[in-house]
């Protein structure tokens, strides 16, 4: 299962980053509305959490605009304001569960189990295509013109980022964070390193590769590459 976990208080968002590891399950880390919102329209997620008081973009804000891109990933808001007219906001948005501050770790889990059972698939769609490629998050496989193709966890999740963004250069910067995470530590060609891991085997012998390194800025990847 993948969380998306948009919280600005870093402390807060370490440790719960640290509690959703412990019970298995893989989770980026926004600490800003527009990272988050850009996470959340972009990649695919079982369950983002979102704080509403956030810097540069409210959580309220990325949940519309989630729901006006038709990103029907189950939301859990995250706030220390427990009017009845804040919860109304937040469910009158798209929201769909709510959870007060401070709250207990067992019943934030409860909450996250709760709505995976309720919507029973990921982010909308169960695989995407692009290209020749196909991917299924539900086995996490992903096929070239129907032949499977074995890729770790990280380059499954580099060729995701790509294919969702293709026709469009992503820095190495934004791949960092989309991959790794903003807090990851990690050694400087980590980049380089996979992009090189990656086409070696996605792309056909003696013919262009799918990602094309734009020198200076980043990668772009072209679902029909020309020599």
């Amino acid at each position: 299962m993948r969380i998306l976990l948009v919280e600005d208080e870093r402390r807060l968002a370490s440790a719960l980053k640290q509690l959703f590891k412990e019970n298995q399950y893989i989770v980026d880390v926004a600490h800003d509305g527009e990272m988050g919102y850009d996470l959340a329209t972009t990649d695919s997620y079982d369950i983002v959490i979102l704080d509403i008081m956030l810097p540069g973009m409210s959580g309220i804000e990325i949940l519309k605009g989630m729901r006006e891109q038709d990103v029907q990933t189950p939301v859990l808001l995250l706030t220390a304001k427990d009017t009845v007219e804040d919860r109304v906001v937040g469910l009158d948005a798209g929201a769909d569960d709510y959870l007060v501050k401070p709250f207990d770790n067992k019943e934030l889990l409860a909450r996250v189990r709760a709505l995976t059972r309720r919507t029973g698939q990921i982010s909308g769609t169960d695989a995407m295509e692009a290209g020749p490629f196909r991917l299924d998050f539900t086995t996490r496989t992903v096929t070239r013109d129907e032949e499977p193709l074995t890729l770790t966890a990280k380059e499954f999740q580099l060729l995701e980022l790509f294919l969702r963004n293709q026709g469009k250069v992503l820095s190495k910067e934004i791949i960092l964070d989309r991959v790794w995470g903003p807090d990851a530590d990690v050694i400087g060609n980590a980049v380089e390193n996979y992009v090189h891991f990656l086409r070696k085997k996605i792309d056909e012998p003696d013919k262009p590769s799918y990602i094309a390194t734009v020198r200076g800025v980043g990668y772009i990847f072209q679902p029909d590459p020309q020599a």
